[in-house]
Order: C-alpha cells, then sequence, then structure tokens
C-alpha cells in the first residue's frame, strides 16, 4: 500500500451500482483512505462509464474528500499497483441475462439470473473472463484483494480458489444483509442489535441460529413467520409466495429468499410464466430500472446516490464491499458473511471449497467461524448445489460440452437429461459469442 493512500479498481465501473460504492467510499474516507478509484468497463460500457463516472466525481467533490476518480476502458493500466479490485461486471450485459431467463421457460424450466440454467450460463461466461483478471493482478498487483460480487458469486468464487491459484479472493453477497434488515424489521429492533449465523453457500444460505442483542430468537422469528404477521424475509427481485408454516417449523433455520426456487418450483415457475407474458422477465424489468437511474444520473445537479437505486436487487451490495475492505485494511476482527474457502467450516463440505458463511475479518483476509454440520433435512441440497458448482467450473474452465451436460443434467430445477441437453444446446447457441472455449477450431 503506497503513503499516498489506497487504489481501488472497480471492474464494470459502468454499473448502476457504481454510486452505491462511491457514497460508502466517501462516508468511510477517515479509516479508509481511498486516493485513487479506477473505475474500469470495456468500449461497450464507456457511455455508462462517463455518465457514472461524472456523477462520481460530483459526489466526491460534493463530500469534499481527496480522492481522485479515473475512467478507463484499459483494464491493465487500472490495476498496476491497486491494493484492492472489486468485480461487478455482466458478460454479455442485460441482453445475455433475459436470454438466460427466457430460453429455460420454453422448457417449462426456471429461468433465473443464478440458479438453474440461467445461473450455470452467467458461470460459463463469468469465470473464464475471471480468471484472465487474476492473471493480470498476477503480474500487476500480486498483493491485492479481490472482492467479487459479480454472479454467480459462489461458483466464481469456486472457479477462482480451484482454478485461479489466488488466495486473495472473497466474493460478496448481499442477501444475508438483506435476511439482517428483514429479521430486524419483523422483530421491530435496530439491525445492529441482530446476530444471525449464516451458513451454506451463495443463494443457498441459510440462518441456523439468530440472536437478538446475543439472546437466541430463532424459535420467535419462525412463529412470526408463520402466524400470519408476515410471509418471509424479502428481496425486491424475487416474488414473495409466503411458505407452508408447518415447514418452516419443521425446519427450524431461516431459509434465504433463494429456496423459494427450491422449495416452491412449482409455484416459482407458474409466477415466472406469467410474469414473461405480463410485465416481463426480472431482466425486462431491470432494463427498464436501469434505464431511468442513468437518466437521473445524467443529471448534472445530481451530486449524491439517488435513492431510486434501491429499486434495484443489489441494495446493499456496495456497503458490504466497503464495511469489508475497510475491515481487511484495518485488520479488525468483526464479523461478516463473506464467500471463501471452508478450511472445515461446514464439515459435509470439502475443505477447499468456496462456501458463505460468518467470517473474523482480518488483514490476512476471512477467517471462516466453524458451525459444525448443516442440519440433516437441508445438508444433502447444499451437497448438490456446490457439486453443481464444481462440474459448472469444470466445464467454464475446459469448454467441454459433455461436462456442461452433466452440470446442467444434476442442477435440481433441471427435471432431466434430455431436456438439459435441450436447453443446453439452445443457450449455447444464444450465447456463442461469450463462450469461446465451447467453440474452439
Amino acid at each position: 500500500m503506497s503513503i499516498q493512500g489506497l487504489k481501488i479498481v472497480t471492474i464494470g465501473g459502468g454499473s448502476s451500482y457504481t454510486p452505491e460504492l462511491v457514497e460508502g467510499f466517501i462516508k468511510r474516507y477517515d479509516e479508509l483512505p481511498v486516493r485513487e478509484l479506477w473505475l474500469v468497463d470495456i468500449p461497450e460500457g464507456e457511455e455508462k462509464l462517463n455518465i457514472v463516472g461524472e456523477l462520481a466525481k460530483r459526489m466526491v467533490k460534493k463530500a469534499g474528500v481527496p480522492m481522485d476518480i479515473r475512467l478507463t476502458l484499459d483494464r491493465r493500466k487500472a490495476l498496476e499497483g491497486a491494493d484492492f479490485v472489486t468485480t461487478q461486471f455482466r458478460v454479455g450485459r442485460l441482453e445475455a441475462r433475459m436470454k438466460d431467463e427466457k430460453i429455460p421457460l420454453k422448457y417449462g424450466v426456471i429461468g433465473q439470473e443464478t440458479n438453474g440454467p440461467g445461473g450455470l450460463f452467467k458461470g460459463l461466461r463469468t469465470i473464464p473472463v475471471i480468471l484472465d483478471i487474476i492473471k493480470d493482478m498476477k503480474e500487476l498487483c500480486p498483493d491485492a484483494w479481490l472482492i467479487n460480487f459479480t454472479n454467480p458469486a459462489g461458483m466464481v468464487t469456486e472457479a477462482v480458489l480451484r482454478y485461479g491459484n489466488y488466495k486473495k479472493v472473497v466474493g460478496l453477497c448481499n442477501v444475508p444483509i438483506g435476511m439482517r434488515m428483514g429479521v430486524a424489521k419483523l422483530l421491530g429492533v435496530d439491525a445492529r442489535r441482530v446476530h444471525i449465523d449464516f451458513a451454506g453457500l451463495n443463494h443457498m444460505v441459510f440462518g441456523v441460529n439468530i440472536y437478538v442483542d446475543g439472546n437466541n430468537m430463532t424459535e420467535e422469528l419462525i412463529d412470526r413467520l408463520t402466524s400470519g404477521e408476515a410471509s418471509g424475509i424479502t428481496m425486491r427481485n424475487i416474488v414473495d409466495l409466503g411458505w407452508e408454516p408447518g415447514f418452516l417449523k419443521g425446519l427450524k433455520i431461516l431459509p434465504c429468499p433463494y429456496h423459494r426456487y427450491y422449495f416452491q418450483t412449482s409455484k416459482m415457475l407458474a409466477e415466472e410464466m406469467e410474469a414473461a407474458k405480463t410485465v416481463g422477465t426480472r431482466a425486462e424489468v431491470v432494463k427498464k430500472l436501469e434505464d431511468e437511474l442513468f437518466e437521473l444520473y445524467k443529471d448534472p445537479n445530481l451530486d449524491i446516490k439517488p435513492p431510486q437505486l434501491e429499486k434495484r436487487g443489489g441494495a446493499y451490495y456496495s456497503d458490504a464491499a466497503c464495511s469489508l475492505i475497510t475491515s481487511i485494511y484495518n485488520d479488525k476482527r468483526d464479523i461478516q458473511p463473506v464467500n471463501t474457502q471452508n478450511n472445515g467450516a461446514i464439515a459435509s463440505i470439502p475443505n477447499e471449497s468456496a462456501v458463505e458463511v460468518n467470517c473474523v475479518i482480518t488483514k490476512e483476509g476471512p477467517k471462516p467461524i466453524a458451525v459444525g454440520d448443516l442440519p440433516v433435512a437441508v445438508r444433502g441440497l447444499v451437497q448438490q448445489i456446490k457439486s453443481f458448482e464444481r462440474v459448472a467450473a469444470e466445464a467454464a474452465v475446459t469448454g467441454d460440452y459433455n461436462t456442461a451436460l452433466v452440470a446442467m443434467t444434476i442442477n435440481p430445477l433441471v427435471p432431466s437429461d434430455t431436456i438439459a441437453k435441450q436447453i443446453l444446446d439452445e443457450m449455447l447457441e444464444a450465447h456463442k459469442e461469450y463462450l469461446p472455449q465451447f467453440f474452439k477450431g
């Protein structure tokens, strides 16, 4: 780290989330002296990069902090000497997400950004790019931490640990924070008083124990959830269908919103089918939101993060990233839920695999807190999704068709090998431009 302060690089700097990141760095400036924030994007994203970049400069000017915002399309130039690198990009942009959501629906299968066939294809497109960034980092900023919140965050972290030979990587997700905020709201307490023991995988994480001021409130929370007072801990991007009360009572732990895809598959599929015909898929809804946000961002008088940004499904993402970076930099040793190498934290997951668990955040990175094992009722599903992530990561790296077919087939949302092949073939063709590893020679 240079004496002048920190250099942070954000790849996917033209994202609509960037103002939240900038706000997070501004409000933590006293303990996290970011002198240079480089926002990097690709030529297709240049217009958005310039719009967001100008807003970021106005925000910094208003705050009066000496943070230099740099915009570039040259990733290597940006990475040189970086202390932290954050990744928040979407290979193929929202158009690719629309295909991920629409194509599976033709076959009666859930189309979703990070689950099922859509999650597989997002991983296949993203992992080679992340590994390419890692290659540049090893050369240009070998001591930098990679903070990834590009989805599917768990599969990407798995791939970096397994194939990138780079240990300074942390995957980040806003779901645990959203769950903590939801619990606080439901119990009518300040979120700072709530502590949840998180364990599982990305978008497959459970709240195993819920505490308020150190008192275990798990049973009371589940009673509240099943009494009709509230249907569940919700997210803007996932429809809330409630839960069968007996199911939650029997489970005895808190599922995350993404578990609806696995425990309410037929209802979620019907909901998606209906939405596709009416308001559009989630990607189409997001595209409208993005267009509105960028119109706001263009306003030369706007010099704060607009409140409309929280309508996007990723509220709290960037704040989580800023908290994580601050804790690593200052060796805070506080507890945060992140995606990191298991190292025995969850007994039934391989030590070298990525898991999403509470960790003590130190300057050497996250130290996972052991949870023992997951309850038997959910253990098998978590292991199945971990198998899917591992096989998918292998397919992304090798470009092997048969491996990709196995990954698609073993995903619990895909009903058979034949349907898996049909979806795989159509999606490979649809995303050909971003999957060179499958179309060699």
